[in-house]
């Protein structure tokens, strides 16, 4: 029995600071729960009042002479206190407090809500909340009710978790207007105990549930988030999980030293612990139930081949762009399902896909036409158009696609365009579990959604590559580095870091004198790149510190000369430690790496194509370290333009191979030493196939 049973299937509640008084918090949530149906036994405690609604009030949790499974504490903090001991002693197995004032306030609140929270965890009970809005559980054998929303909503098979109370009963008030139903329904509030991945794991287990939707404005994370929820999204019995995740804005990242700083703001980390653990991101509150009603069916295409049957052409079309859109594609039919096709329709049929059955359609041509094509091996799903003609039967064409439906292992989603003409067969659709929506669009945005998740569990897993790495040497590296008070290096003192981790790094030296650079670029050999060295010119390129392509030892003293001075005229008071002198890395295609560390998450990894343009078009993925081969390979194959690096145009196809070894040893390296900061390698020159790569620049900073 899991320890949650007792706030989700409580068999007693005690609601504690229950009022007589109607508009008090402690009044509106006791009616709830009587007026919602509760199976159980309930209490309401408040040592001032005789009764609440007609039941017999206690004076405390110890006045109550029977065994109570759940108390909802409605308390200001200090009494909520006492409350809680009450609780330990009356062997109570869950706690949810309601009442606000707690962390979110700061000062006495949070350090009374952290002595909760201990306490409740060294005997064992688990609590929801503070500053939050309840629990419901519609299930007919439990009907529980423990919240502000007066509404108790319909019993589905979707579980909802939200950060947010106020926006809980939005949701509520919005899912009785779709006749959308809940398994269980959570608002987490402060999480002094409960958190994300407790209920993710308890929803997982729960057979009622199919869909997770989450509000979250917050994760707190743990080591073990990303492969706890991998295992619920794609193990033996996948659970679909849906989030929101409000604020999407990248502030304070402006200030960060990197390229990679700049690029990866707070909304990066969770894109990545998102596509990490195969939890599908939506944009709105409702896409995340256009997209929860069609993950509900538990139907998941086995491919991207749409076939789209319509009786009139304008949302045919419209259903057309949005599939291409949303990663779908129009199937292509097989003789056999034209030739059958022609059989029934009238001359003035589109015969192609999408397919147009006319305006005048009955129940039998659109019955004729989904059994058709959903048996065409080259179809993987079925987007159903109905648009109310005078002539059209919604409610008989509802009927025969949920008997094709039921008949069928392949998703089909439809969209009944209007209201009131096809009410009927919009809520005989809804009753059967098939996905309806009132726009086409909408309809194929959530197939497309669907099929994002057969991606996640057919992605291909392949065995983690046999890789070692120095890290006694790299250990010792980091440690003087830190000891000498270097907190950035450059090419040049960074470059046996790297090595320790598989990176190739041409030969280079520092240079304090014209004469003494063309000597370097002699004996390391022409050409040679040039490059400031100074702790305060991070983006050499900015300053004029870079120079390329030196062939002459002419070149690279008037190189030398040059770069001196475009540097002291772009930081006057920067501490200049002489020019870089390296030599010129062989062609490739550049690509950058890059790290930066966020407090509470660890450290994100970045990869995209490099050079000075990554800025501009940010054409960037990122991971959460550490990562072994298979997120690595995800990671190059994920970006816009990977087809630059697999022989674009003829072009020779570039190394991947090195360098999805080299993300590896990236992620290796910034989690054996978590005192690197932020990292940039850019760029990195991905040679041919079977040649590797070369570092040609990098920054790396450490914490001070």
């Amino acid at each position: 029995m899991d320890r949650l049973d007792a706030i989700f299937s409580p068999e007693s509640v005690a609601v504690v600071g229950a009022s007589s008084t109607p508009g008090k918090v402690g009044h509106d949530i006791f009616e709830n729960i009587l007026k919602g149906g509760f199976q159980g036994t309930l209490y309401p405690v408040n040592p001032k009042a005789r009764s609440v609604l007609s039941v017999r009030c206690y004076k405390s949790m110890m006045d109550i002479p029977d065994p109570v499974d759940l108390a909802m504490i409605i308390l200001p903090p200090r009494i909520a206190l006492k409350t809680v001991d009450d609780c330990i002693k009356k062997g109570v197995k869950g706690i949810v407090i309601v009442s606000a004032g707690f962390k979110e306030v700061g000062g006495e609140g949070a350090k009374i809500e952290d002595e909760i929270a201990n306490k409740c965890r060294d005997a064992g009970i688990r609590l929801i909340g503070p500053n939050c809005l309840g629990v419901i559980n519609p299930s007919e054998n439990v009907r529980l009710n423990a919240s502000f929303s007066a509404r108790m909503p319909h019993k589905g098979n979707i579980s909802f978790i939200s950060q947010s109370g106020a926006l809980c009963t939005a949701v509520l008030d919005f899912a009785a207007d779709r006749g959308f139903g809940f398994s269980k329904f959570v608002s987490i509030g402060n999480k002094a105990d409960v958190d994300e991945l407790d209920l993710l794991r308890y929803y997982h287990k729960d057979p009622e549930t199919n869909v997770i939707m989450i509000y979250m404005e917050e994760l707190r994370f743990r080591p073990t988030f990303i492969e706890e929820v991998k295992e619920i999204t794609s193990g033996d019995r996948p659970t679909p999980v849906l989030v929101i995740k409000s604020g999407k804005t990248a502030a304070g990242a402006a200030a960060a030293a990197s390229h990679t700083g700049s690029l990866a703001g707070s909304e990066a980390v969770y894109n990545a612990i998102f596509d990490q653990s195969g939890i599908l991101r939506v944009d709105t509150v409702d896409d995340l139930f256009d997209y929860a009603v069609a993950f509900s069916a538990r139907k998941i295409p086995a491919g991207n081949r749409v076939a789209i049957i319509t009786n009139a052409g304008g949302p045919g079309i419209i259903a057309t762009d949005m599939t291409e859109m949303s990663g779908l594609q129009l199937a292509k039919f097989s003789a056999d399902t034209d030739w059958n096709l022609h059989q029934f329709l009238p001359p003035t049929a589109n015969f192609n896909n999408p397919i147009d059955v006319i305006g005048d359609a009955t129940r039998e041509r659109y019955q004729n036409a989904l059994e058709t094509v959903i048996q065409d091996e080259n179809v993987d799903c079925v987007l159903m158009i109905l648009t109310p003609q005078s002539m059209t039967d919604a409610i008989g064409t509802a009927e025969a696609i949920v008997d094709t439906y039921n008949n069928s292992t392949k998703p089909i989603v439809c969209s009944f365009m209007g209201v009131v003409d096809v009410s009927a067969g919009v809520k005989y659709l809804q009753e059967n579990q098939v996905p309806v929506y009132r726009f086409p669009e909408d309809a194929a945005r959530a197939m497309g959604k669907l099929y994002d998740a057969t991606q996640w569990l057919g992605r291909q897993i392949l065995p983690e590559y046999d890789l070692t790495f120095d890290t006694k040497r790299a250990t010792a590296i980091v440690d003087l580095c830190l000891a000498e008070g270097k907190t950035v290096l450059g090419e040049d003192d960074g470059k046996e870091l790297l090595a320790c981790y598989g990176f190739d790094i041409p030969a280079m030296k520092i240079a304090d004198s014209a004469f003494v650079a063309g000597d370097i670029a002699e004996e390391i050999g022409l050409p040679v790149v040039m490059k400031i060295v100074s702790p305060q010119i991070l983006h050499k390129s900015d300053a004029g510190g870079v120079q390329v392509g030196l062939k002459t030892r002419e070149d690279v003293e008037t190189a030398f000369t040059e770069i001196m001075a475009s540097s002291k005229n772009y930081n006057p008071d920067a501490e200049i430690k002489g020019v870089l002198v390296q030599k010129m890395v062989p062609p490739g295609q550049e690509v950058i790496l890059g790290v930066t560390k966020y407090p509470g998450f660890g450290h994100l990894l970045m990869f995209g194509l490099g050079g000075i343009y990554v800025e501009l078009f940010k054409n960037v993925t990122f991971r959460l370290a550490p990562i072994g081969r298979n997120n690595a390979r995800r990671m190059v194959r994920s970006i816009k333009g990977f087809e630059i690096l697999d022989g674009f145009r003829g072009k020779p196809k570039a190394d991947v191979e090195t360098l999805e070894k080299l993300i590896i040893g990236l992620s290796a390296m910034v989690t054996n030493h978590p005192q690197i900061k932020e990292m940039d390698i850019n760029p990195l020159f991905v040679h041919e196939q079977g040649q590797g790569a070369t570092v040609a620049d990098i920054i790396i900073t450490f914490d001070d």
